[in-house]
């Protein structure tokens, strides 16, 4: 029997999908190895580090990030359709090495993105990977969409969270699939209520006094009338980034198991982040380790799979 071509299809999550390090890690530890990745949003930075060969670079620089390293990268504007410019982004990702043609690599990899126009789902499987992770990574509402080949492209866990399809299409006959979005809703809505009250008053107002005492002093004025509304909002409402996070949250769950029950792998892994919100880049190795927690258990459940 030939050797079966593995393949990754890493979803979407924010910082939640620092969890596919671990997952790749646990992977890799146990001798399996892919030879196509597909990957959503974090799914995509996570997959095109390691298929340029940056794996270990990426994995260093995640577990150092504190949000002083996260508000350095917070080029804000409202010029461009998202509250961040992404600039800094796309050249952090060259600072780091992630940004060679995709056609060089060795191991088959493609990011998905969505036309903000037509709502089609797109493959980016040439060009650089700076440019291709930066476009599958703008999160409506929040990072700016990319101009790719005369389309403003967003995030493509807008139409394929977990793009088990986009692996298969790489040649892999043995897919992997790990989903970082499983059990959100309920946990958020425990979450979302909890933040109504008053000790959730006291949390928003302690993280607007955080994220105040982080932002350089030429931007603090604006930044002091802007932050309290989009931290908390109304007294007795959902602030902006619980309406947009919750909402972003419903979403991905939904695509997921609608895209999964089409298009199942031959192994889900699911690792347990639900407690990590979108934006707590900062809690990497927390997300790591349940990654490779998570893509242990099923180690034997994999072998067998592969060994027949």
């Amino acid at each position: 029997m030939a050797p079966h071509k593995i393949g990754l299809a890493l979803g979407g999550g924010a910082a939640r999908g620092w969890s596919h390090i671990g997952v790749i890690e646990a992977l890799l530890e146990a001798g399996i190895e892919p030879m196509a990745i597909a990957g959503t949003s974090m799914g995509a930075l996570v997959g095109g580090a390691f298929a340029a060969g940056r794996f270990d670079v990426l994995r260093r620089w995640a577990e150092a990030v504190d949000r002083r390293t996260i508000m350095s990268l917070l080029d804000i504007s409202l010029k461009r359709g998202g509250l961040i410019e992404g600039q800094r982004v796309q050249n952090l990702l060259e600072e780091l090495g992630i940004d060679q043609p995709i056609e060089s690599f060795s191991v088959a990899f493609v990011a998905i993105a969505t036309d903000l126009a037509d709502g089609r789902e797109i493959w980016l499987e040439k060009g650089s990977v700076a440019g291709a992770i930066r476009a599958s990574i703008s999160m409506p509402g929040i990072l700016s969409p990319v101009l790719f080949d005369d389309r403003w492209l967003v995030d493509g866990g807008l139409v394929n969270q977990v793009p088990v399809s986009a692996c298969r299409a790489l040649g892999a006959d043995f897919i992997i699939a790990v989903s970082v979005s499983e059990g959100l809703l309920g946990r958020r809505r425990e979450k979302l209520r909890a933040g109504l009250g008053i000790d959730g008053e006291a949390v928003r107002a302690a993280r607007v006094a955080q994220l105040l005492g982080q932002i350089p002093a030429a931007m603090r004025n604006p930044a002091e009338r802007i932050l309290p509304y989009l931290v908390k909002g109304d007294p007795q409402s959902p602030g902006y980034f619980d309406v947009l996070v919750n909402a972003l949250n419903i979403m991905q769950e939904r695509i997921t198991r609608s895209r999964l029950a089409g298009e199942p792998p031959h192994v889900l892994i699911a690792p347990a982040v639900t407690s990590i919100n979108l934006m707590d880049f900062d809690r990497a190795k927390e997300a790591i380790d349940a990654g490779r927690a998570a893509a242990e258990k099923l180690i034997d459940t994999i072998r067998d799979k592969l060994s027949r």
